[in-house]
């Protein structure tokens, strides 16, 4: 039985990978012009999100979304999701209405393809580099001036240890949202961990869950509040966590 697990894991998560491909190769002629000009991102937005769903619907996943608030549209927010899998960037355009940027490792733009337009449609940081975490926070701060949202997973990296719950929080986020006085918009992803981690033998299709939290407010704070906010954004998603797993 094992062995025919381990067989349609095998081929399951090659299709994946099948269909990521593919479906970028398909549109790569639309994706080169509308990445050619920051004011075509939005038209890129909903290239990216139906190619998303695409992606969640051919692997036999179903978004579930819960909102305890509304999100405006043609409003800049700092959605700050926990990341626990490589499928988490898929679900956050899925749920998504408002164009948003992701701030993303360097790393990834080292993928045939799919880096050529990461690279020119995210916001990248190499984490080892004082200079680009730098230039990460100027070119947040114009994205956000032409009033776009921008998305920043706050751990930074996927934990290696899969047993973390949640992993501390870096401070990028919290400050820009701060800076800007644009909502805070905590977001929990139950299920992507279990659905697709990053151990290669796991996972399955199936519901995944997703809650948009009451947001944080950050009008008349300082950068003094930072840590205060900070701590606020990571109780909530861990809290909501932990009781999940007791269920």
């Amino acid at each position: 039985m094992k062995i025919l697990k381990y067989i349609f894991i095998i081929i399951w998560k090659a299709w994946f990978h099948l269909w990521v491909l593919l479906t970028i190769v398909a549109i790569f002629p639309v994706l080169v012009i509308v990445i050619s000009s920051e004011k075509l991102y939005p038209v890129f937005f909903k290239i990216a999100k139906a190619w998303a769903n695409t992606i969640l619907f051919v692997m036999g996943f179903k978004v579930e979304l819960t909102q305890e608030q509304r999100i405006e549209k043609n409003k800049s927010y700092m959605f700050c999701p926990n990341h626990t899998s490589m499928i988490d960037i898929m679900v956050m355009l899925s749920i998504a209405e408002n164009p948003f940027v992701f701030v993303g490792k360097k790393e990834l733009t080292k993928i045939p393809i799919f880096g050529f337009v990461y690279k020119r449609t995210c916001i990248i940081v190499d984490r080892s580099d004082a200079e680009s975490r730098k230039a990460v926070y100027e070119e947040a701060r114009r994205r956000l001036k032409n009033g776009l949202s921008v998305c920043i997973f706050p751990e930074g990296l996927v934990p290696d240890d899969e047993s973390i719950i949640l992993s501390e929080f870096k401070n990028g986020a919290f400050r820009l949202a701060i800076e800007h006085q644009i909502p805070i918009v905590p977001i929990t992803f139950y299920d992507c961990k279990k659905r697709f981690s990053y151990t290669f033998f796991s996972g399955s299709p199936g519901k995944l869950r997703v809650k948009v939290h009451k947001f944080i407010n950050t009008e008349g704070l300082t950068l003094k509040d930072k840590d205060v906010i900070k701590q606020q954004t990571f109780d909530l998603i861990y809290n909501e966590l932990l009781n999940d797993i007791k269920q």
